[in-house]
């Protein structure tokens, strides 16, 4: 089975130059975590989820005036249309990854691949094993072997271009 197969495409996208409070306005309406990134074209250069909003913008004062581009993920993993889902699988574990972001040749977002996309798939008897999504989840949800505020300060959460280390 192929990313392309459960993928959700009916999406929501904001640009980095969107204000948070538009993210959020997003997530409502499409009852949704993260929200890709894209700049003009549709190329995608970062994801924005419930969590950054929370910890990157209101844990550090920030109101619903920020700029996307200021509380993202930037460069997130992203895969192929046509990746195998045992490989979206490795990407969710092993960078515990409840999300992955679906791109076409030219990086442009097509679609999204959750973890909840996975356990349908199961459900559904579609190339996916229940253990197989157990593994995901457990791996997606070990803690961190330090928190955000822990981190040197290049691979903070709140330091320019930082890197989430969940989706």
């Amino acid at each position: 089975m192929r990313a392309r197969e459960i993928m959700t495409t009916n999406l929501a996208t904001v640009s980095p130059d969107d204000r948070a409070q538009r993210a959020a306005e997003l997530m409502a309406e499409y009852d949704c975590g993260c929200v890709p990134v894209v700049e003009a074209g549709g190329r995608v250069v970062g994801v924005v989820t419930d969590r950054d909003l929370a910890i990157r913008g209101l844990a550090h004062g920030r109101g619903a005036d920020t700029p996307v581009r200021e509380l993202m993920t930037a460069e997130p993993e992203c895969c192929d249309a046509d990746a195998d889902l045992h490989e979206v699988e490795r990407i969710m574990r092993d960078s515990q990854l409840r999300r992955v972001v679906v791109v076409d040749a030219d990086h442009r977002c097509i679609g999204i691949v959750a973890q909840a996309d996975l356990a349908r798939a199961a459900e559904e008897g579609r190339g996916v094993s229940d253990t197989e999504v157990a593994r995901v989840v457990e791996r997606i949800s070990e803690p961190p072997s330090m928190s955000l505020d822990q981190r040197p300060s290049s691979s903070r959460a709140d330091a320019p271009g930082a890197r989430e280390w969940r989706l």
